[in-house]
């Protein structure tokens, strides 16, 4: 690690203590935030601390039970596909299986359970807190039913304000034209670094690309790849305690 980065992370440590929070976490952890604010300690920090509070106001237990996301499992539309060529796990999410949710608290609770599973997916005993995930949006099939522009920005307000630097890349598949001016609108809620981590794949050069990029081996059939869709709450991992 060089001395700005070494630097840095005394500050946010600082900064952070000075805002009555403990910084007792690993140094990937805190990077994440300097990052997500440009190297800026005190932002950083307060970003941080935001977080903190955040996660044990709205995740007292630290994890989301399946139980209090019944409903949005139920539908079967998110997959835990295991890790890719590069280690970080794959996601992978059917538009077509999405219907608006009536229960906004269940909803957000639903994008932290994903999340977290997910990120969990890839740790070797335990969190060393850089770890980072792959998403795949698949629009196929989709119909005006399924468009849900406010629960994509929640997704991806979340990502932004309580992963950062978690997202890999998200990849769009199979865009109908008529969801082309949907997505304009939903991108003007990211954050540069993250729309610049948007791949919308439109045609067959893309798509190799793609495969290469996450793995045959991680990658369903349907998509290319060798593997079989593993629904979310059918993918067991060891440290989660629920």
């Amino acid at each position: 690690m060089d001395q700005n980065h070494e630097h840095a992370l005394t500050q946010i440590r600082k900064s952070v203590e000075k805002l009555g929070c403990s910084a007792q976490y690993e140094d990937p952890t805190l990077m994440r935030f300097l990052i997500a604010r440009s190297m800026d300690a005190e932002k950083a920090a307060k970003m941080f601390v935001q977080w903190i509070k955040w996660r044990a106001s709205f995740v007292p237990l630290n994890y989301i039970p399946d139980s209090e996301v019944q409903d949005e499992l139920n539908a079967r539309k998110a997959y835990l596909q295991g890790l890719s060529k590069n280690g970080c796990p794959l996601l992978i999410i059917k538009g077509n299986k999405h219907f608006p949710s009536k229960d906004q608290l269940q909803f957000k609770k639903y994008v932290i359970h994903l999340l977290d599973k997910t990120i969990a997916s890839s740790f070797k005993g335990s969190e060393t807190g850089n770890e980072k995930l792959i998403g795949i949006l698949d629009l196929q099939q989709i119909s005006y039913k399924n468009v849900d522009a406010r629960g994509l920005i929640t997704g991806f307000q979340f990502l932004q304000a309580y992963y950062p630097e978690r997202l890999a890349k998200c990849y769009l598949l199979n865009m109908p034209r008529f969801f082309v001016s949907i997505w304009r609108f939903i991108s003007r809620f990211l954050e540069k670094a993250t729309f610049e981590k948007i791949v919308i794949v439109t045609n067959e050069e893309e798509r190799r690309e793609f495969i290469r990029n996450v793995g045959e081996e991680v990658l369903p059939e349907e998509y290319g790849g060798q593997a079989k869709l593993i629904a979310l709450q059918d993918f067991v991992i060891t440290s989660l305690d629920d």
